[in-house]
């Protein structure tokens, strides 16, 4: 482990004073030749005739193992590849923190990969030098991602800073594939449904009915009053799921503060709207009602999938309960109709869901060997092989052609989960990871059959127009840094205080107030600027 995992807090502060100052050493800082060309094959395998070894800060989810490199993925590549990498884990949890204090300090390794690097963090550090720039590596090593580029202009579009370099390589899901731009379904229990007479919720009173009739009815049968209506880790995708029902979130995921007003064209900070109060007291009402799981503001996801493999929720927000919780009878939500009528699917991510998914640091003294490895899982071959494994060990090629998991991953002898079987040989799961999602060849929760029902649901009311992600210039990026993160925080505080009753909607006006007098309007201002210069291109 790299002594960058340890960095105590009073030698990141102190060396932080000196990282405005740039960081750019021979090895690639600017974008030249690291000068180890010559050891790099131009195509196919290995990737460098001489072994190298490269360190990665690499940010991990719960339902990943605690060794990448014992992985059948990583063992695989590293021998096809002869590039050996230590993959220095950080769990998502405290992913943040740790690459603040890495960046800050100057003390990190080769490559972040799967760490969420921000635009704010690649545009800052990449003027540093922290982050290389990749535009001439991408066109002369790259060849998947290029092509991968040219088939979707928005990707280059979204990864472009203002200074005209591009510092990353990101986590793209085909478009088309709309189950896996959801992402985590509002499910409910189809069993339950079916004995409690109701019909599937169309709008969110019916939603709400159903989550009472939970409440007061013994569905698993175990004469307790043990039923869970609705638990997740937070209410965050509770909100993005309903906001559709009252006309937010027009332009996706990827935009949580800021969509465009239908009727005026015009941009708007949805969080203090009238509609979003609305939207809030209505997940009061479930919380005050007792509808809500009482730990949904503590629990987390191990947790959480514990609860729901007993067999007590009878609604929740996860990737599919089939996979993460064993349970295979429920049915995925499609957009639920609001009390004034809007019916909008607004739980849609952006294709390029981490832009920062991967990017090179100055440290790292082979940046061409570095970016053809991670070309390959940009490609077809790449992507079966860190989807699906090896055939006949991992997956199996049914007699029309599709690919389908072992029988040890989808039905565990030893009784564990798809995802806990899978995690031996993948570190897919979680997400964040760098490389392209085809449905093809990624077999995960969200192309089971009941994830695409749920996508065949959402897609009649799905958004038409997603945003990619904004880049702001240096000044543009401290500000958003600094009162743009104070506002979403404090929206964030608020939001939870407003659902659980500890602050009451008589205090909304003071609310919108406070957003006001911490820059609200130059906020908006900045998103605009960021937003003509998407436009253009």
């Amino acid at each position: 482990m790299k002594k960058w995992g340890s960095l105590s807090l009073s030698m990141v502060l102190a060396v932080s004073l000196l990282s405005g100052c740039g960081s750019s050493s021979e090895s690639g800082g600017t974008g030249e030749p690291s000068g180890n060309q010559d050891n790099v094959n131009a195509t196919g395998m290995p990737i460098v005739k001489e072994k190298i070894e490269l360190d990665f800060f690499t940010g991990k989810s719960a339902t990943n193992g605690s060794k990448f490199e014992e992985t059948l993925i990583w063992k695989t590549y590293a021998e096809m590849s002869n590039v050996d990498v230590n993959f220095n884990l950080v769990p998502f949890e405290t992913l943040t923190e740790k690459r603040n204090l890495a960046l800050a300090g100057g003390d990190y390794p080769d490559v972040f990969y799967s760490a969420r690097v921000t635009s704010n963090e690649l545009a800052r550090f990449g003027a540093q030098g922290v982050f290389i720039p990749l535009n001439d590596l991408i066109d002369q090593y790259a060849p998947n991602f290029k092509k991968l580029m040219e088939q979707y202009p928005d990707i280059r579009k979204g990864l472009t800073m203002p200074d005209g370099n591009i510092y990353s390589l990101p986590s793209f899901y085909d478009p088309d594939l709309l189950s896996m731009l959801i992402g985590a379904p509002l499910w409910i229990n189809d069993e339950w449904l079916e004995k409690l007479n109701m019909k599937e919720p169309e709008t969110t009173e019916e939603f709400y009915e159903y989550l009472k009739a939970v409440q007061t009815t013994d569905l698993n049968g175990n004469g307790q009053q043990d039923e869970v209506p609705y638990s997740a880790v937070g209410i965050t995708g509770l909100i993005d799921h309903l906001k559709g029902g009252w006309g937010l979130g027009t332009r996706g995921l990827g935009h949580k503060y800021v969509d465009v007003d239908p009727d005026s064209g015009e941009l708007r900070f949805t969080k203090a709207l009238p509609e979003y109060k609305e939207l809030l007291q209505f997940i009061n009402k479930l919380h005050q009602e007792k509808l809500l799981d009482p730990e949904i503001f503590t629990i987390d996801g191990g947790a959480l999938n514990a609860k729901g493999q007993s067999g007590i929720l009878g609604s929740t927000a996860v990737p599919n309960p089939e996979t993460v919780m064993s349970q295979k009878n429920y049915i995925g939500l499609g957009a639920l109709k609001g009390p004034g009528g809007d019916q909008l699917y607004s739980h849609i991510k952006v294709p390029m869901v981490h832009v920062g998914a991967f990017a090179i640091t100055d440290k790292n003294e082979n940046p061409e060997a570095t970016i053809r490895w991670m070309d390959y899982f940009y490609g077809d071959d790449g992507a079966k092989l860190y989807f699906m494994g090896k055939e006949g060990e991992t997956y199996e090629k049914t007699a029309d052609g599709e690919f389908k998991y072992v029988e040890e991953i989808t039905n565990n002898p030893d009784g564990l989960t798809q995802d806990q079987a899978l995690a031996k040989y993948f570190t897919w799961l979680g997400g964040s990871y760098p490389g392209v999602v085809r449905q093809d060849y990624f077999k995960g929760s969200e192309t089971l059959s009941s994830s695409m029902e749920a996508a065949a649901k959402a897609e009649p009311h799905a958004l038409e127009e997603i945003w990619y992600n904004f880049n702001y210039t240096p000044e543009e990026t401290e500000f958003m840094s600094s009162v743009g993160k104070d506002i979403h925080d404090y929206v964030t505080e608020m939001e939870a205080k407003f659902v659980n009753g500890s602050a009451s909607f008589e205090q909304w006006d003071q609310y919108v107030a406070t957003l006001q007098k911490m820059g609200l309007e130059e906020y908006m201002k900045t998103y605009q600027a960021a937003y003509d210069r998407y436009q253009e291109g």
